[in-house]
């Protein structure tokens, strides 16, 4: 998501400084904070001291910049605090966590973003800037010419929030084939193990395990719909606009942030639990694909996404009393 940020704020002729890792592809400015993705790098071992690192390089050059835009937590809050530079955060994670209360009990003033109305519940005491939904490039996912839909879908993670067990349930009650392209991170392979491994001999169940970027279009396009039965608040849930991107309807549960990103009876169904997702893929043809692509390019694309937060900047400035944000000529 920072990418794709990160990039239309460079089609929104901005000019953007990007700290990552130095084997990131971008058209900003590339300062390299540590050589390789920290996920690709098995020798390294604490993953916190590279974020050290690269927060000092932060700092040293922060006077050079209008805005800084962080999305690290609460670990820029403490340093970046004592500087003139406005910075603001966007929180990406759970925030029901009884931690998080004495941390934005202890920096109040401190601006942050949130990707759900619903993610910020649990601490009405922050500073809320904004809340701005994620968005993707246009042509990143796009619908897949193909034979007539067949299949339900279920993309995502192998974890207990996300019930992969109940979009079994679900799949065999409607008597419908689920596709399952799902991860299985580290935490998450005793789950698997012990309640998902033995539901996949179920005739109507395939597994795929976790598929590329590549994939996704044509898994999706060629699906039904994208089964969702969350059982956690979810912050934003970023499969259900990808699906939408494809033109894919999504039956989701009522929890966390589904009511804002699905419009009931447009781009999918919001169901309370397995029966009225069972009853909601019976009234499937009453949605268009081609409206659910639309919805799509309107409200989850990372142009609009970008252009919201340059709003945020810009109101993020004129309170610190800032000159208004600088613009790079474009062209």
């Amino acid at each position: 998501m920072v990418s794709y940020l990160t990039e239309a704020l460079v089609d929104l002729g901005h000019d953007v400084t990007l700290f990552a890792s130095g084997d990131s592809y971008t058209r900003a400015t590339l300062e390299a904070a540590w050589p390789r993705a920290l996920r690709l790098d098995p020798s390294n071992r604490d993953v916190l001291a590279p974020h050290m690192v690269m927060l000092e390089k932060v700092r040293r050059v922060a006077h050079e910049f209008d805005v800084l835009h962080f999305h690290l937590d609460y670990l820029p809050f403490s340093l970046f605090s004592q500087l003139d530079t406005p910075f603001v955060t966007t929180l990406h994670g759970r925030l029901d966590l009884p931690e998080l209360q004495a941390v934005f009990n202890t920096f109040p003033k401190t601006a942050v973003v949130s990707i759900s109305d619903s993610q910020r519940l649990p601490l009405p005491q922050a500073n809320w800037l904004d809340t701005i939904y994620h968005g993707l490039p246009e042509k990143l996912l796009t619908p897949q010419t193909r034979k007539e839909p067949e299949y339900l879908a279920f993309l995502g993670r192998m974890c207990p929030e996300k019930r992969p067990d109940l979009a079994i349930e679900i799949a065999a009650q409607s008597g419908l084939p689920l596709k399952i392209a799902a991860k299985i991170d580290r935490a998450d392979q005793k789950y698997f193990k012990t309640d998902i491994e033995p539901l996949l001999s179920q005739a109507h169940v395939e597994f795929l395990g976790e598929i590329s970027e590549q994939q996704k279009p044509g898994f999706l396009s060629g699906a039904k719909a994208l089964l969702f039965p969350i059982d956690w608040s979810e912050p934003f849930g970023l499969v259900m606009i990808e699906a939408m991107a494809c033109g894919t309807p999504v039956i989701a549960f009522n929890r966390g942030s589904v009511p804002e990103v699905i419009d009931h009876g447009v781009t999918g169904y919001i169901c309370e639990d397995v029966q009225g997702a069972v009853g909601a893929l019976q009234r499937l043809d009453d949605l268009s694909r081609t409206e659910i692509r639309a919805q799509f390019e309107r409200r989850f694309n990372a142009m609009t996404m970008a252009q919201n937060y340059v709003d945020s900047y810009m109101s993020l400035l004129q309170a610190s009393r800032r000159p208004v944000l600088r613009r790079a000529a474009a062209g």
